[in-house]
């Protein structure tokens, strides 16, 4: 009878447990590799508070068919608890008055002490904290094959002069010099690395965040779209289309000797077995060392009409942005933590370097949005950016006054 009596209740309680479960939608594109796996490391540390994670996960479209996806369920009057979203897209859907203000949790865990200023200012909207960062991809990373470089006796650039050297020798010991993937995004991160190598930190600011005319008609524009057009030379002739996974291929199996890309790029050198420092070499793109382009995934949260899923939601916006969680997730996806005082014991040398980096960025005031990743203008913005880059890279006839001029018109889209 004792036993019958402690079955009830432990049934009874159960029951309880589960009326009193908030059911957390949680919208994302996490589908594939590390990114898979990371969610369900958030799944388990979210039902470990108590919590029910709902699944809506939209593959394809790095994001493009998850934000379709949103805006149909937010017109509907039915939005998610949380939905992966970045960058600018934050203040816009602020302005559409749909989310939830999350400063309760952000305060109890002094996200204001361990997030960058910059990094704080993103996840605001007028002053409220309505979304929580996952973590930092550095985008401006040189990926280098030293194998291919001792063979053509040539160094690890750190400058464009340097680079260009480099390509050169790399040329005439027979390697391809660049492994290069000719998609619009790609074209834009290739020559956002230009611009920042070209003229610094506050000057890709003044372009690219604050889409000032006279620096985009510049002198220094014209000058980094003549240096990212002087690199075509050292691609190849089917770069045309190429994903970024297949160039970063060509370096790992000493088929190309370097390639422009973000730290995601790591993950395939891993996967291939290979080992920084030994077997591939990370430096930051030539002469940006002093600055640093991010990109960072991050989740806002919708209002809701019930107390439960409000619940839900802090318990997530916790989550996302705890310590454990950080490095969980960051290990699997190739990039860092957001939290200054992460432990980085358990990184390699790559993200180790690129902690290090970001941390003094963040002082000396050089981090900068990532243009060609969605971090720094309207996407109606970016896309016409896009168009000028890749018809410029595409187009033996356009010179570098009239892409200037174009970039300064792109720049008026929105």
């Amino acid at each position: 009878m004792k036993t019958l009596r402690m079955t009830l209740c432990a049934a009874a309680l159960s029951v309880a447990c589960a009326a009193n479960a908030a059911e957390v939608e949680v919208l994302h594109w996490w589908t594939s590799g590390g990114e898979a796996k990371a969610a369900g490391e958030l799944k388990k540390m979210l039902e470990a508070k108590g919590d029910k994670w709902k699944d809506f996960a939209v593959a394809g479209g790095a994001g493009d068919n998850a934000m379709t996806a949103l805006k149909t369920r937010v017109v509907s009057g039915n939005p998610p608890a949380a939905a992966q979203v970045k960058g600018p897209a934050i203040q816009e859907w602020g302005d559409q008055g749909v989310l939830a203000n999350i400063d309760d949790v952000a305060n109890k865990e002094n996200w204001n002490k361990v997030l960058p200023a910059v990094v704080q200012n993103t996840m605001k909207y007028q002053g409220h904290y309505v979304a929580a960062p996952v973590n930092v991809h550095r985008v401006n990373w040189l990926w280098v094959n030293p194998d291919l470089l001792k063979k053509a006796n040539a160094k690890v650039p750190t400058t464009w002069d340097e680079f260009f050297k480099t390509a050169e020798a790399l040329q005439k010991a027979g390697v391809q010099p660049v492994a290069y993937g000719g998609q619009p995004w790609q074209d834009a991160t290739v020559f956002e690395d230009v611009v920042l190598g070209t003229g610094g930190a506050a000057f890709f600011k003044k372009s690219f965040v604050d889409l000032d005319q006279a620096s985009l008609k510049s002198p220094t524009m014209i000058k980094s779209l003549e240096t990212y057009k002087k690199i075509k030379p050292f691609t190849d002739k089917n770069a045309a289309g190429r994903d970024w996974n297949l160039a970063t291929a060509m370096v790992i199996n000493g088929k190309a000797g370097m390639q422009f890309m973000g730290d995601w790029a790591k993950g395939e050198f891993l996967a291939a077995g290979k080992v920084p420092g030994k077997d591939f070499v990370c430096v930051p793109t030539p002469g940006s060392a002093k600055s640093y382009t991010f990109n960072i995934d991050s989740f806002i949260f919708f209002k809701l009409k019930n107390a439960d899923g409000a619940k839900g939601q802090n318990d997530l916006a916790e989550t996302l942005v705890s310590p454990d969680f950080q490095q969980i997730f960051n290990l699997n996806k190739g990039s860092i933590p957001v939290r200054l005082d992460a432990d980085m014991s358990k990184f390699d040398d790559c993200g180790k370097q690129s902690a290090k980096d970001f941390a003094a960025d963040n002082k000396s005031g050089t981090l900068v949005p990532s243009f060609a990743h969605g971090m720094a203008m309207h996407s109606a913005t970016q896309g016409a950016m896009y168009d000028v880059i890749s018809q410029f890279w595409n187009d033996d006839n356009m010179t570098a006054q009239q892409a200037a001029a174009k970039l300064a018109a792109a720049a008026k889209v929105n």
